[in-house]
């Protein structure tokens, strides 16, 4: 199997195939994949396996390729190229027949790389040597590659066109690196099965407790839900990695419907698992805060701070970035409502368990913690029994998430569940 190499022949020719001969220095095969889109000076020399013509066809672009669009069809020819790479790559992969990704690029090459490396699976490897995706400016549109899949980046500092020995050294470092995790990656056969589980600092020790139970017969993977954590579990919860997936801190969806920082995972946060035939543990953490620091908007007109009267209400801060405010039992019904209508689209009702602690959603609204109010979280448990498809069971638990009780409760169940689809 090879590892596919991916850059502009016409702008990056010496440095592509100095990689290629390093790689195959090191006994692995490689594929070239010219991503040329015609802004490169260089004729090359260098035959692609896979050329830029084929890779425009493939992303329902011109067979000739896509340098006639660039003056004023950029952004259309590089998004044509990226459909064009994401395809072939996939295509390999699912065939079995890829072993890694590197690519070195400047900015554009980046953005058509970075698609087709967020589309292959968790684990292969994927290396990026640029040094256009460290400028700050572009830090958010970066973000949705890197936080959600694993793709390691290798900052070159300098550009990579041309040749001198800072491009020779970064060039090769690249080739050894992704060569060395082709080398390491290991398929273990006695692995244990994954289940899933987001969580956070307000509910730490609740999923403490889950791991600590289950962690004899699984093997636990934790994503942080704090905005990020939830994007990458939407990504790779749907690649069927996972026996069950403990929705103990589904929170992003709330900080979504309300404004808060966390929401950043969007309207379908709760949608994750709604496809897949595994058991689907929804708990209700975080349901009770909405995350609205740094603590100086209060002062600023903020619209979220001055729409929802946050000034008025019970505050937690922990340092003045992060603040968090306690929802409104108008804002719990809302949000129990719209939970339920999300929770109902799933196909496999039975599978999906409602566990609800009575005694507070996170270490905030416990009895004497600077954010209880039972009274509201009292409200959002009826509304969401009210309107939940019978055939999701909800359970009870005269206790808070944080608590072994609790953490008990949630495990008898997925074991339950788990052995009900045997």
């Amino acid at each position: 199997m090879p590892i596919a190499i991916v850059g502009m022949l016409d702008e990056r020719e010496e440095a592509l195939s100095l990689i290629k001969s390093r790689i195959e220095q090191r006994g692995h095969k490689t594929m070239l994949m010219d991503i040329s889109i015609g802004t490169g000076a260089i004729v090359p020399s260098l035959k692609p396996d896979v050329g830029c013509g084929e890779l425009a066809a493939l992303g329902d672009g011109p067979a000739a390729g896509v340098a006639g669009m660039l003056m004023d069809q950029r952004d259309k020819a590089i998004s044509i190229m990226a459909k064009g790479l994401t395809k072939k790559l996939s295509a390999l992969q699912a065939a079995g027949e890829l072993q890694g990704i590197i690519a070195i690029s400047g900015m554009t090459g980046a953005l058509i790389a970075l698609p087709a490396m967020k589309a292959a699976l968790f684990g292969l490897p994927k290396l990026l040597i640029s040094s256009a995706v460290a400028m700050p400016i572009h830090a958010e549109q970066f973000a949705k590659y890197f936080a959600l899949k694993d793709i390691t980046v290798m900052h070159a500092v300098v550009d990579t066109v041309g040749m001198n020995s800072l491009v020779q050294k970064i060039a090769i470092n690249g080739a050894n690196a992704i060569s060395g995790m082709v080398e390491g990656s290991e398929v273990f056969a006695d692995q244990k099965p994954s289940i899933a589980i987001t969580e956070f600092g307000f509910c730490e020790k609740g999923a403490h407790y889950i791991r600590e139970l289950l962690q004899e017969e699984f093997e636990i993977v934790s994503f942080h839900a704090q905005g990020l954590g939830d994007m990458a579990a939407m990504e790779i919860v749907p690649q069927g990695l996972f026996k069950a997936f403990i929705d103990l801190v589904p929170g992003a969806f709330s900080e979504y419907l309300l404004g808060g920082n966390r929401g950043t995972s969007g309207p379908d946060r709760l949608d994750i698992a709604s496809k897949l035939p595994i058991p689907y543990i929804f708990c209700p953490g975080a349901f009770d805060m909405i995350s609205c620091g740094p603590i100086e908007r209060k002062d600023r007109s903020d619209a979220l701070w001055q729409s929802r009267k946050l000034a008025e209400r019970k505050l937690y801060i922990q340092e003045h970035p992060r603040v968090q405010a306690r929802m409104s039992a108008e804002e719990m019904e809302y949000v129990a409502s719209a939970a339920a209508e999300r929770l109902n689209r799933y196909d496999r009702k039975a599978r999906v368990k409602v566990m609800m602690p009575t005694k507070g959603f996170s270490s905030l609204s416990v009895e004497g913690a600077p954010l209880c109010d039972p009274e509201s979280d009292r409200v959002f448990a009826a509304v969401l029994k009210k309107r939940l498809d019978p055939e999701i069971e909800i359970i009870e638990i005269s206790s808070d998430i944080n608590s072994r009780e609790f953490a008990k409760a949630v495990v008898d169940k997925l074991i339950q569940t788990l052995r009900a689809d045997k």
